[in-house]
């Protein structure tokens, strides 16, 4: 489904915004050479053909040998700890400041015991974990003891991994590292110059290695080069993601000329490309290095909806529902008290379960998604609504929250946070709703939306958008 005219100058306001004044600066290519560069890519894609397995919607690709720290990540089974805010590395794409040890974090909320950590693991079912920054080997004491925890506490059944820029990398500290339990760990070679050196000492001392970095235009034929190096010197996995735009690397970034794109969030026109080229130079050279390109929709989208998802079980109503985007789906009848009585009725004598709805004044009533096929609207209305879920350190008191126990001296707040939208729908568009939504293996049968006009927006709190991102 491509987004429309309207999503497009949304997203483009939201990043004039971002940049303010300096957006001006940016280069954003004409439609000529859009179209090309998008030529492009579906010619890569055409060359590639079956020799690449492409999943996630269309937004990951090679699935066919990923590392198990990206299978678990795709199975939305990942938790990702900031161990600290500091870095020796001055990476030009570095996307934020990194400048402040702080405390080990993870989405907002901070654990200054590794106990407390395992506990959080433990409560949300994680089957990995990782250890990033900052950089991790800046704090080693605190890395080592927070992965020998996690293993001492869980063993094999979970896996865990350290991103490092490799600075500071020696075979004792490798050493360390993989006697505290390390699964994997995961270089940015970009920081050191695209040395060899500083991973050498992993090699055959941690599990896996993999080498992760943004597909840099400028490098692409230096990558070329590299990736049967990287294999023969025992490099696993290399993992390519898109460069992004922040207000922090903007500077350093605006200065090498990229063709930028619009989305969003802005990302590296090139980019994409070149971790496409790269992915294929690979498959036609026969090099066995496996190379995963992480795309921007991958991460934005699968990432946040794993998040979602955790967080909405423990806000969500007995009446409501998950869309297939995670968000939280809010049913409203609305409508005359006698006729909203009698569906009440004819709910009970039916059998249903109380809790799967909700009366909520003399004309409002909630009602879960499975009661929708026994409603008649031709004398009643439907309002659909979404809420998200989100981990707090504590509640400012802004939405309704939920307090979660981690451990006996450490709580956490699910906060609920409801979009602003709200969507009166038609008969014919609650029919088409319900055909999609509740026909099993027909999420993205989506082909008839010209027929029936649904709010763009709607379909986004509801589905995943297919593909990799578009061109504009």
């Amino acid at each position: 489904m491509a987004l429309s005219l309207q999503q497009k100058n949304n997203f483009t306001s939201g990043n004039r915004q971002e940049f303010k004044d300096r957006y001006e600066r940016l280069f954003f290519p004409d439609e000529k050479a859009l179209l090309e560069a998008d030529k492009r890519r579906q010619d890569i894609l055409l060359d590639l053909g079956t020799s690449v397995s492409i999943g996630c919607l269309g937004t990951k690709l090679d699935m066919t040998n990923l590392s198990p720290g990206c299978r678990l990540c795709v199975e939305g089974l990942w938790s990702c700890l900031f161990i600290n805010g500091k870095c020796n590395g001055n990476c030009f794409y570095c996307p934020t400041s990194q400048d402040e040890v702080g405390s080990p974090t993870t989405n907002t909320v901070s654990f200054q015991d590794s106990k407390d950590y395992i506990a959080y693991l433990r409560l949300f079912g994680f089957k990995g974990a990782s250890i990033s920054g900052g950089e991790p080997l800046l704090t080693l004491d605190k890395s080592v003891r927070f992965i020998r925890s996690i293993k001492k506490h869980f063993g094999e059944n979970i896996y865990v991994w350290l991103y490092t820029n490799g600075i500071l990398a020696t075979r004792d500290i490798m050493k360390r590292l993989a006697g505290a339990g390390l699964d994997e760990i995961r270089f940015d070679i970009g920081a050191t110059g695209y040395s060899m050196r500083h991973l050498e000492h992993a090699v055959g001392v941690i599990p896996t290695v993999t080498v992760e970095i943004p597909a840099v235009p400028e490098e692409n034929e230096r990558m070329k080069c590299l990736l049967p190096t990287l294999y023969d010197c025992g490099v696993q996995h290399l993992n390519l993601h898109q460069l992004r735009l922040t207000p922090y690397n903007f500077e350093k970034m605006v200065i090498r000329n990229y063709r930028f794109l619009h989305g969003k969030k802005v990302t590296v026109l090139d980019s994409e490309l070149t971790a496409l080229e790269l992915l294929l130079h690979g498959k036609k050279n026969n090099i066995k290095l496996p190379i995963n390109y992480c795309s921007f929709p991958y991460k934005n989208q699968f990432q946040a909806l794993a998040a979602r998802r955790r967080n909405a079980s423990f806000i969500l109503k007995s009446y409501e529902s998950l869309t297939e985007n995670g968000f939280i789906r809010t049913l409203l009848l609305i409508g005359n008290h006698e006729v909203l009585a009698q569906y009440l009725t004819a709910f009970e004598r039916a059998g249903f379960n109380a809790t799967l709805w909700n009366m909520n004044g003399p004309e409002k009533l909630y009602i879960h998604l499975d009661l929708l096929p026994h409603i008649d609207f031709a004398n009643i209305g439907l309002q659909v609504f979404y809420s998200s879920a989100y981990q707090r350190q504590s509640s400012g008191y802004r939405n309704p929250f939920s307090k979660v126990a981690i451990s006996n001296k450490m709580s956490i707040v699910i906060e609920r946070e409801t979009s602003p939208y709200r969507f009166d729908l038609s008969p014919e568009q609650i029919a088409f709703l319900l055909s999609v939504i509740m026909a099993p293996g027909n999420n993205h049968a989506l082909q008839s939306l010209e027929t029936v006009d649904l709010p763009e927006k709607m379909l986004d709190f509801e589905y995943m958008r297919e593909g990799l991102a578009e061109y504009y």
